[in-house]
């Protein structure tokens, strides 16, 4: 229970923050108010920014469920997350959130939001090679190294990835998995 609690706080920082907060500004700061009337683009908009929503939320649940930690690189989990979102693509959460950016740019019609979402964009692709990749190749190996292998980046995969579990020997041990 205090795993959620954690997860919960941490998420809702990232959120609050970085996807309504900031936003926010940037549309108070350039006059943007909401929409008199819904168009195609604010229809389009609210369909990205909700399959993102929906994407971030899962990845959120990924890690309570599969990870045992949390989202938070000073909280990691204790075991890789490579379920749920993650068998497709190894930054859902990312991609996930710069999709509610790309929406809410679409639904306002806002240059600004849209410049926003590729910073956003720009600086966690690098937040995600030069710490997260690195951090996660020492914390959990060859098992990191396989997955990276089989899951990009940041284009999903079409066939769910699944790792190879050790065989079990009759006598309790385990040997390498099969290839």
């Amino acid at each position: 229970m205090f795993l959620v609690a954690r997860t919960l706080v941490y998420a809702s920082l990232f959120v609050g923050f970085l996807l309504i907060y900031l936003p926010a500004r940037l549309l108070a700061r350039s006059g943007i108010h909401r929409p008199a009337s819904l168009g195609a683009w604010q229809i389009v908009g609210l369909i990205v920014g909700t399959l993102g929503a929906l994407l971030a939320l899962a990845c959120v649940a990924s890690f309570i469920r599969f990870g045992r930690g949390t989202p938070a690189p000073f909280d990691a989990p204790r075991q890789l997350v490579v379920r749920g979102p993650y068998c497709f693509v190894r930054n859902p959460m990312y991609t996930g959130a710069a999709l509610v950016l790309g929406g809410a740019a679409l639904f306002y019609d806002s240059i600004d939001l849209l410049m926003y979402a590729c910073a956003f964009i720009a600086f966690f692709h690098l937040f995600v090679i030069f710490y997260e990749e690195p951090t996660l190749r020492r914390s959990f190996g060859s098992e990191y190294e396989a997955y990276c292998h089989s899951v990009r980046r940041w284009w999903p995969v079409v066939r769910p990835w699944k790792p190879q579990m050790p065989t079990v020997t009759p006598l309790g041990g385990t040997t390498a998995p099969r290839r």
